[in-house]
């Protein structure tokens, strides 16, 4: 169906669907205290439209919402159309509480209680 219509509104119609689908992703990325919006994310890297695409480098954040998923080091960027792809070396998942020293054991108890 999509193929009988003309060029023009073809056009049209495609930049509707990517600027609805960039309204429905949270996933964003940090750098240098500057947050882009992500188009799609991968286990290699993750892409950004090419228009707000910045020469991103080094550290950078990844965030779901207000959540911190990662932290990423990124290496290499090439274009794909009309995405700006970035690639990591380091991905490491970001976690919900501060690292411990010693190996918990199974039974123990979460909080004390006061009397």
């Amino acid at each position: 169906m999509l193929e009988s219509l003309p060029q023009s509104i073809w056009n049209e119609l495609h930049a509707a669907q990517s600027k609805a689908a960039a309204k429905k992703t949270r996933l964003r990325v940090e750098a240098n205290g500057e947050s882009y919006r992500i188009e799609r994310l991968t286990s290699e890297g993750f892409a950004l439209d090419v228009v707000d695409a910045p020469k991103l480098r080094g550290l950078v954040d990844i965030f779901d919402g207000g959540r911190h998923l990662s932290q990423c080091l990124i290496v290499a960027a090439s274009q794909d159309g009309d995405q700006m792809v970035y690639d990591f070396k380091r991905n490491t998942a970001a976690g919900d509480g501060a690292p411990l020293d010693f190996a918990r054991a199974d039974d123990a108890p979460i909080a004390l209680l006061g009397r």
